[in-house]
């Protein structure tokens, strides 16, 4: 249940969440009360369990380095949980950026629960759970999106292929002292971007490496480091990681050059490769 929340003072202009939305001069912006009072509670509506599909979307997307990464709820003394006004603000910020204005159905927010024969996205880790768009929730999402006047927005960077299949890759098969490697737990599977190396290689070929890619591909944020799991899942939950990861922490801060040059590289630029090189200078290896 939600619940209480401060009062909040009526504004006739949202100050930094207008600019997560795009807002221009003369342009009706996505709207941050109706967002709070319509839209995040059905971030808490109980699925009616707890496996994938089936949580409230808050589990997962509070815990998870996922495009829509959510604040860890509060809990008053009885029980309830809620977000802060502050919290809110955060959450509006990140749910605009997977919104597109004007235009429910181009929205990843509204696509990626909503079941493939409706338009859904092809692929949702937490599964699917609107069998169509008359759903009251979809509705409500899609009466938001579509009551903000459209905003154009620039095209995300493009990822480098080339530097993936040189560099991002050998990061695949890099051992740090006391873990193991990424491709130990990633060669198979769905979540398998780091498929097993046929015998007699020790790397993938063009086409094995497009294979990767393409997968790694589902775990990037072009241009959002921070939202892109395949750089918050190893990372150290002190540092803004996730809070579970069922293989090591690769990094321990977003200082490390190895973290550094995949943020560059998820921004559309083609670093210098650093892969093996550790935040201590006595941690570099070969």
């Amino acid at each position: 249940m939600l619940g209480p929340r401060p009062s909040i003072a009526l504004a006739t202009v949202l100050l930094a969440s207008a600019s997560a939305a795009g807002e221009t001069a003369g342009q009706e912006p996505l709207d941050f009360e109706r967002y709070r009072e319509t839209i995040e509670p059905i971030f808490l509506a109980d699925r009616g369990g707890w496996g994938p599909g089936r949580a409230p979307c808050v589990t997962c997307h509070s815990e998870q380095g996922t495009p829509l990464r959510l604040q860890r709820l509060r809990e008053t003394a009885g029980g309830d949980v809620y977000w802060s006004e502050e919290d809110s603000r955060r959450n509006f910020e990140v749910v605009s950026r997977l919104v597109t204005p004007g235009d429910p159905d181009r929205s990843r927010l509204l696509r990626k629960a909503l079941v493939v024969p409706e338009g859904g996205a092809a692929l949702h880790v937490g599964g699917k759970f609107f069998e169509s768009k008359s759903d009251p929730e979809w509705q409500a999402m899609a009466d938001w999106v579509a009551a903000a006047d459209p905003v154009e927005r620039p095209a995300p960077p493009r990822l480098d292929f080339d530097f993936f299949r040189d560099c991002v890759q050998k990061m695949y098969l890099d051992k740090r002292p006391g873990d193991v490697e990424c491709i130990h737990c990633h060669e198979t599977g769905v979540r398998g971007f780091a498929r097993h190396i046929p015998e007699g290689r020790d790397f993938w070929n063009q086409e094995e490496s497009r294979g990767n890619f393409a997968i790694t591909r589902r775990y990037v944020e072009p241009g959002e480091p921070m939202m892109s799991r395949l750089l918050t899942h190893p990372l150290a939950p002190a540092a803004g990681g996730d809070y579970f990861h069922g293989g090591p922490r690769r990094w321990d801060s977003t200082d490390d050059p190895e973290w550094q040059m995949l943020a560059a590289w998820v921004r559309g630029e083609t670093p210098e490769c650093l892969v093996g090189q550790a935040d201590d200078p006595g941690g570099s290896r070969e």
